[in-house]
């Protein structure tokens, strides 16, 4: 039973096949994201790349937005307008023929890094500022911490963005962050924080020892948790 991963991003579309292991049957397969990113638009790439890919029985996706039920209820990053109780789920499995799961995009991959002991908080940090957050392995869905304030009226999400990183540079962007962990650590009081996106690389400081660095790859092992494998 091979499990296709998909990842939507702000920036980009990746997509991933893992078997029954979560070893990748593929390379990575990346693409910008539509412009603008509408619900055909995006579903019908999705579809397009799906079939150059190795053969998969099921599909999991991880949407950059609230997600109950397969329906989505925003997307800050896409268009909240636009993908405002979209049932991803259900358009998608009608258009690939197999079964499919959707579920926040850091939640998805929050799945396939924790370690499920104590409190896990996840992070990433790409077109914005995505969060998940597990005690003893169980997800507290759709986190959206994101957008919570931090300072000076801004959120968090506003302040360690992609856009951000670009205009103040990396050792700007680099403090910011670590501000950013300095004050959600008390709130969660977590045993472990997990940072991945694909800007977490451009972090320029050592980190706390309870804080690790974990790449796409990785988490898009959580596709196979969504189906309650390992």
């Amino acid at each position: 039973m091979n499990t296709l991963a998909v990842d939507i991003g702000g920036m980009s579309l990746k997509l991933l096949v893992l078997d029954e292991r979560g070893e990748p049957l593929c390379e990575t397969l990346a693409r910008p994201t539509p412009s603008p990113p509408t619900p055909e638009a995006l579903l019908t790439l999705v579809q397009d790349l799906s079939d150059t890919l190795p053969p998969h029985q099921q599909v999991s996706v991880g949407f950059p937005g609230v997600v109950k039920a397969g329906v989505t209820f925003n997307a800050p990053n896409l268009g909240n307008e636009l993908w405002h109780r979209v049932p991803l789920s259900e358009q998608l499995a009608y258009r690939l023929e197999r079964p499919v799961r959707a579920v926040n995009d850091v939640d998805l991959q929050g799945l396939g890094v924790v370690r499920g002991e104590g409190v896990e908080l996840v992070l990433t940090l790409g077109t914005g500022m995505g969060a998940a957050l597990f005690t003893d392995g169980a997800l507290v869905p759709n986190l959206e911490l994101g957008h919570h304030p931090f300072r000076d009226g801004l959120t968090y999400e506003d302040l360690v963005r992609d856009s951000e990183l670009k205009r103040v540079g990396r050792v700007e962007w680099t403090a910011r962050v670590l501000d950013a962990i300095e004050q959600i650590e008390p709130i969660f009081n977590y045993d472990r924080l997990h940072l991945g996106g694909g800007n977490a690389p451009n972090i320029q400081s050592e980190l706390p020892e309870n804080v690790r660095v974990f790449p796409l790859a990785e988490g898009l092992r959580g596709a196979l948790k969504l189906w309650g494998e390992t």
